[in-house]
């Protein structure tokens, strides 16, 4: 009889190391196929465990096809085809390879001029986790509630009355649709607007913006945005049904697109039955100088300009809360196509940023982050006007965003500068990293996101550099 040795502090039990006994024992012949076993009362005396322990065994063992029960004449080991099987001792005892995983970033710069992070003593965690108290208390049965696909309406009609008071647009609450981050926004209107359609991006530009594009198996077009800019002539050549752009402040040049060019456009897209705008507002709200400029959505008057923002760059890099405006066309084909979608941001979200914006939190908020951020700006540009490096700099469209450009006075190629201040523990991206074709971008020009970028370090960062630029 089949005798086998339990370890019974394990904590595995009994009855499933019995049954890796025995199929280990079928799977490698020890007890071939037509083998009657042991009837579950003598087989558990003789193991000295309970019957109950065989008796689920041998349960298991059937549900998985290593054994069978013949009625009034007890279990039969049942025949496995050992090509199909592949099983060995060897191959039993081996632990299947784990998949390997990209390990978390690191933050191993002295200073990083390309991170984009928000700094954690510039959320209101206080008056978050107040209204998430409040949502909890109040809105119970909304929680539990199904979220209609395109978002909760009381979230859509808040973000409705920001962007009339904020950027005066008259924008139907029930054109609004929330997703989690812009990346999945985008990929809803490929959908929507179809796999068969040409996308037009800026060239330079957000590097993920075409990755998405690409990888939902579109055409992409990377026009240029130099003088004279994305023209009508040139979305007609290269055949563009979809552009995609932003307007009130370019990534990563930081221009503002002039009222000729926006109508020009808009007329390209009222031309045509297919043709849409995709009008990417990201970083409107931190505008340092002046008034907010005017959305491209708000001169439409053809229902061609799909509006997108996100409250990643307002209120922390990890909120995952996006939005997009589409025309009324669009938004009842959305309704017939793709209603089916459930939202990706949960109610609890949903809820507690409707009662931010509602509250007036949103705007008091608002208004604290573009001070903080201007003074901010002020103290980094002063630092690096008044650092060994001033001589070699200068530095442009500081004016709106949370970037500007710097622009040094050297002869060594880019890639060779960041190499060598990346040895010093020194990240910064060049223009060039944000061209189609890199040998298009004219030399030397580098961005510097301000957001998180240490002000402890600068001075150090700008000495270092200055030093390489000496050495030169």
């Amino acid at each position: 009889m089949l005798t086998y040795t339990f370890a019974h502090g394990e904590k595995k039990p009994l009855y499933e190391q019995l049954t890796d006994f025995i199929k280990m024992d079928i799977s490698t012949g020890v007890v071939p196929a037509g083998t009657k076993l042991p009837s579950k009362r003598a087989f558990a005396e003789h193991l000295g465990i309970s019957t109950i322990t065989v008796e689920t065994a041998y349960q298991q063992l059937i549900a998985e096809g290593y054994i069978h029960s013949v009625p009034r004449s007890g279990y039969y080991v049942s025949d496995i085809d050992p090509n199909r099987s592949g099983l060995s001792a060897a191959s039993k005892q081996k632990a299947p390879a784990m998949i390997s995983e990209e390990p978390e970033k690191q933050n191993k710069w002295m200073i990083d001029f390309s991170g984009n992070e928000t700094a954690p003593d510039t959320f209101p965690f206080q008056t978050w986790a107040k209204l998430i108290r409040e949502v909890l208390s109040g809105q119970t049965k909304e929680l539990v509630k199904t979220s209609p696909g395109i978002g909760i309406r009381s979230l859509r009609e808040a973000i409705a009355t920001h962007l009339y008071h904020f950027r005066g647009m008259n924008v139907d609450p029930g054109c609004i649709i929330i997703g989690a981050g812009t990346e999945y926004l985008y990929g809803l209107l490929i959908q929507l607007l179809g796999f068969d359609r040409t996308y037009g991006v800026e060239d330079p530009g957000h590097q993920k913006i075409p990755m998405i594009y690409e990888q939902n198996g579109v055409l992409c077009r990377h026009l240029s945005i130099k003088e004279p800019g994305i023209t009508p002539e040139m979305l007609e050549q290269e055949h563009v049904d979809i552009l995609h752009i932003s307007p009130a402040h370019h990534f990563p040049t930081g221009r503002v697109m002039p009222i000729r060019q926006r109508l020009s456009l808009l007329k390209w897209a009222s031309e045509g039955k297919d043709r849409y705008i995709i009008e990417d507002d990201y970083d409107s709200e931190f505008r340092m100088v002046g008034q907010p400029i005017p959305s491209l959505l708000a001169s439409d008057h053809s229902g061609k300009v799909i509006y997108m923002n996100t409250f990643t760059k307002t209120l922390v890099s990890t909120v995952r809360i996006s939005y997009m405006v589409l025309p009324r066309k669009l938004m009842q084909l959305f309704r017939e196509r793709l209603s089916f979608y459930s939202c990706t941001v949960s109610n609890f979200e949903q809820y507690t940023l409707a009662a931010f914006l509602e509250k007036g939190y949103f705007e008091k908020h608002l208004n604290r982050m573009r001070t903080y951020y201007h003074n901010k700006r002020d103290r980094i540009l002063k630092l690096l006007t008044e650092s060994p490096l001033a001589p070699s700099l200068r530095i442009t469209e500081a004016d709106a965003g949370l970037h500007f450009l710097l622009l040094l006075d050297m002869n060594m190629t880019d890639q060779s500068f960041t190499d060598l201040l990346a040895a010093e523990g020194i990240r910064i991206t060049p223009l060039s990293d944000y061209y189609h074709d890199p040998s298009d971008a004219p030399e030397h020009i580098f961005i510097v996101n301000y957001s998180s970028l240490s002000e402890e370090h600068l001075p150090d960062a700008a000495e270092k550099m200055a030093q390489l630029l000496r050495k030169e």
